[in-house]
């Protein structure tokens, strides 16, 4: 297992700077550039002063040494200046979301797997059920509903109409004077909605892929010899079936981390939630290049590092699995 872990972690290298490399050439592709915003907000501004602007930020230089400079200095961890007039340290504005938008994706991942898989264990166990035609419905109702439209209905209702729950921030007024355990209340509060709704399409696929995977394992050949032998039913859904029936969930639940980080853009932007989501999406209207990268990097690191995390548990829940034929 250490080889292979020390084999995927070279091998996420080559991986990391092909996905760099392509969004760095989406982003030179897309129309204007920071000396165009500058253009916008002073007509006035001279030729001299353009040609300047375009020096300093290198962007007078073909795409691919503006590819190579950029990553020498990604190489040592420089993400190098925002081209926002603060002209702060791209590491140090990630630095700043980062640890929103990890612990909300953290929380939506252990969110769907802990409501998720006994869902569909159940609707499997049951089949056919109404609760499982119920949860059909319901999963259905999950996939169809756009989630930024069940967000704009839940700030409507459950934020301005009855006043349950904030309708932006993560804190409220003041709350840095409150004693930690009522600044940690005041967040969960402040995030419940935003994760509840950013995770709801993710519940409802993993479910249905449960619910798929369960009920093509209790139809092996062990199983129908375990009901034979007069096993009781709890015993063959939750010990000798279960197992087995979460490793596509697995690799699934792997694959639905840059859903989760993609939708934080759409979700900390609606509830104007200070975390990486939102930072991208205001780097991309600044046409902030660096930040727009630095983002882009980190994003593709965690969820890279998410596969991994996936992989390792996929041996884990099946110890016959040898990666590379090691034993």
């Amino acid at each position: 297992m250490l080889k292979y872990l020390i084999a995927r972690l070279f091998s996420m290298i080559p991986l990391l700077l092909g996905i760099t490399l392509v969004s760095f050439l989406v982003i030179q592709l897309a129309p204007g550039e920071p000396v165009t915003m500058d253009m916008a907000m002073d007509p006035n501004v001279s030729a001299e002063a353009i040609a300047k602007l375009r020096a300093h930020y290198n962007l007078d230089k073909p795409m691919y040494m503006q590819y190579w400079l950029w990553l020498k200095d990604m190489a040592v961890l420089d993400f190098g200046h925002s081209f926002h007039p603060d002209g702060r340290l791209v590491i140090d504005k990630i630095a700043e979301r980062l640890p929103v938008t990890l612990w909300m994706n953290i929380i939506g991942l252990v969110l769907v797997m802990l409501v998720a898989i006994p869902i569909g264990v159940a609707s499997a166990r049951w089949q056919d059920s109404p609760f499982d035609r119920s949860m059909t419905v319901l999963v259905f109702i999950g996939f169809a509903a756009p989630g930024f439209w069940i967000g704009l209905l839940a700030m409507i209702f459950f934020g301005v109409q009855l006043g349950w729950i904030p309708i932006s921030g993560i804190a409220s007024y003041g709350a840095e004077d409150w004693p930690f355990w009522k600044q940690l209340l005041d967040w969960a509060h402040h995030l419940a909605a935003p994760i509840l709704i950013g995770v709801l399409g993710s519940l409802a696929g993993m479910s249905r892929y449960m619910r798929s995977s369960m009920l093509d394992v209790v139809r092996q050949d062990y199983i129908t010899t375990a009901r034979a032998k007069g096993v009781p039913e709890n015993t063959i859904f939750y010990k000798h079936a279960l197992r087995n029936a979460l490793l596509p969930v697995i690799t699934i639940l792997g694959l639905s981390v840059p859903g989760l980080i993609g939708g934080s853009v759409i979700f900390e932007s609606l509830f104007s939630i200070p975390g990486m989501g939102k930072l991208f999406f205001e780097a991309v209207m600044m046409r902030d290049y660096p930040l727009i990268m630095g983002v882009l990097t980190i994003g593709a690191l965690l969820t890279l590092v998410g596969n991994l995390i996936a992989d390792v548990a996929y041996g884990l829940a099946d110890p016959r699995i040898r990666y590379g034929g090691q034993n």
